[in-house]
């Protein structure tokens, strides 16, 4: 497929891999360096990890890489790239905020946003909906 893969690799089941093993298992098998080349996300609550990498590489192959290494399939864990989408949550808003400032933040380039189609307020949970014209301005 001519689609650019996404810069983006969700690892999943990480309980038994800690932060910094995780981050040191994926200098060794990219070869590139935490912080410079990639950043690990933590999400502890849905037991996973999101790599962004910052080089352009073949993200693809990493996941190919990662499935057959065998520290990661001793850890049980999943590599996989994350899927495009083009709605967000967003969480823990001021009570204040207006859909219009929501619409200008996530349009900003500068905070890696894109065109806003829509979005929609959850003033009782504090969060909101941003769904963007494509998926270019979400990560």
């Amino acid at each position: 497929d001519s689609a650019e893969a996404s810069p983006l690799v969700v690892f999943e089941n990480i309980e038994r891999c800690s932060p910094k093993c995780l981050e040191m298992l994926l200098e060794n098998i990219s070869g590139l360096t935490e912080d410079a080349d990639f950043t690990v996300e933590l999400i502890p609550e849905i037991n996973v990890a999101v790599a962004t990498f910052l080089k352009n590489i073949d993200t693809k192959e990493l996941v190919k890489k990662c499935s057959q290494h065998k520290r990661v399939r001793e850890f049980n864990m999943t590599a996989r790239l994350l899927e495009s989408t083009q709605s967000i949550k967003a969480e823990n808003l001021p009570e204040s905020i207006s859909s219009d400032y929501l619409a200008v933040y996530f349009e900003s380039t500068r905070n890696g946003g894109g065109p806003v189609a829509d979005v929609q307020l959850f003033p009782e949970e504090n969060s909101a909906i941003i769904t963007f014209c494509d998926h270019k301005g979400n990560s």
